[in-house]
């Protein structure tokens, strides 16, 4: 079952970034002004978790979602996230640790203290090069297609054809 997933991060994280390498765009920087919503991916702005007053959208957006990404860059001076604020949420949580390429990224400390915030699970990507993407792709499901036969998908494109 492919799985849908809402972002979650300060401004600048890369998760319109992620959001785009996940998708197979084109990466092209631009602010994210109003909360993206899209087949399986919800990316509000940053500000929605910067600033207390907008929390309530995101538990409300939640509920549209089997899982939440808390997404934290490798070259972050401090976490945004409070220990153990996983509890609080009513869906699963795992952390993804982004630009884990960048000249002044320290990965592992970044999964530390999403690890401290109740992620069990963390990822590693780079949504520039593609590392990591593959396994954030599987474990959410998308990559569910590919493993019919191909043959199985020639039937079903031609039965929703008729």
């Amino acid at each position: 079952m492919k799985r849908k997933i809402m972002f979650m991060g300060r401004s600048g994280a890369g998760k319109t970034t992620l959001t785009q390498a996940l998708y197979g765009e084109d990466i092209e920087y631009h602010k994210t002004q109003y909360v993206n919503y899209s087949e399986y991916i919800i990316d509000p702005p940053g500000e929605y978790i910067e600033d207390k007053q907008f929390g309530f959208a995101l538990a409300l957006y939640s509920y549209e979602v089997q899982v939440i990404g808390f997404v934290l860059a490798a070259n972050e001076p401090f976490s945004l996230y409070s220990p153990a604020s996983t509890a609080t949420a009513t869906r699963e949580v795992i952390g993804i640790v982004t630009q884990i390429n960048a000249r002044d990224a320290h990965p592992e400390l970044a999964a530390e203290w999403l690890r401290i915030a109740g992620c069990e699970k963390v990822f590693f990507v780079d949504s520039v090069t593609r590392e990591g993407l593959d396994k954030l792709i599987s474990y959410l499901g998308w990559d569910e297609d590919e493993k019919q036969p191909k043959n199985k998908k020639a039937k079903t494109a031609k039965a929703e054809n008729k």
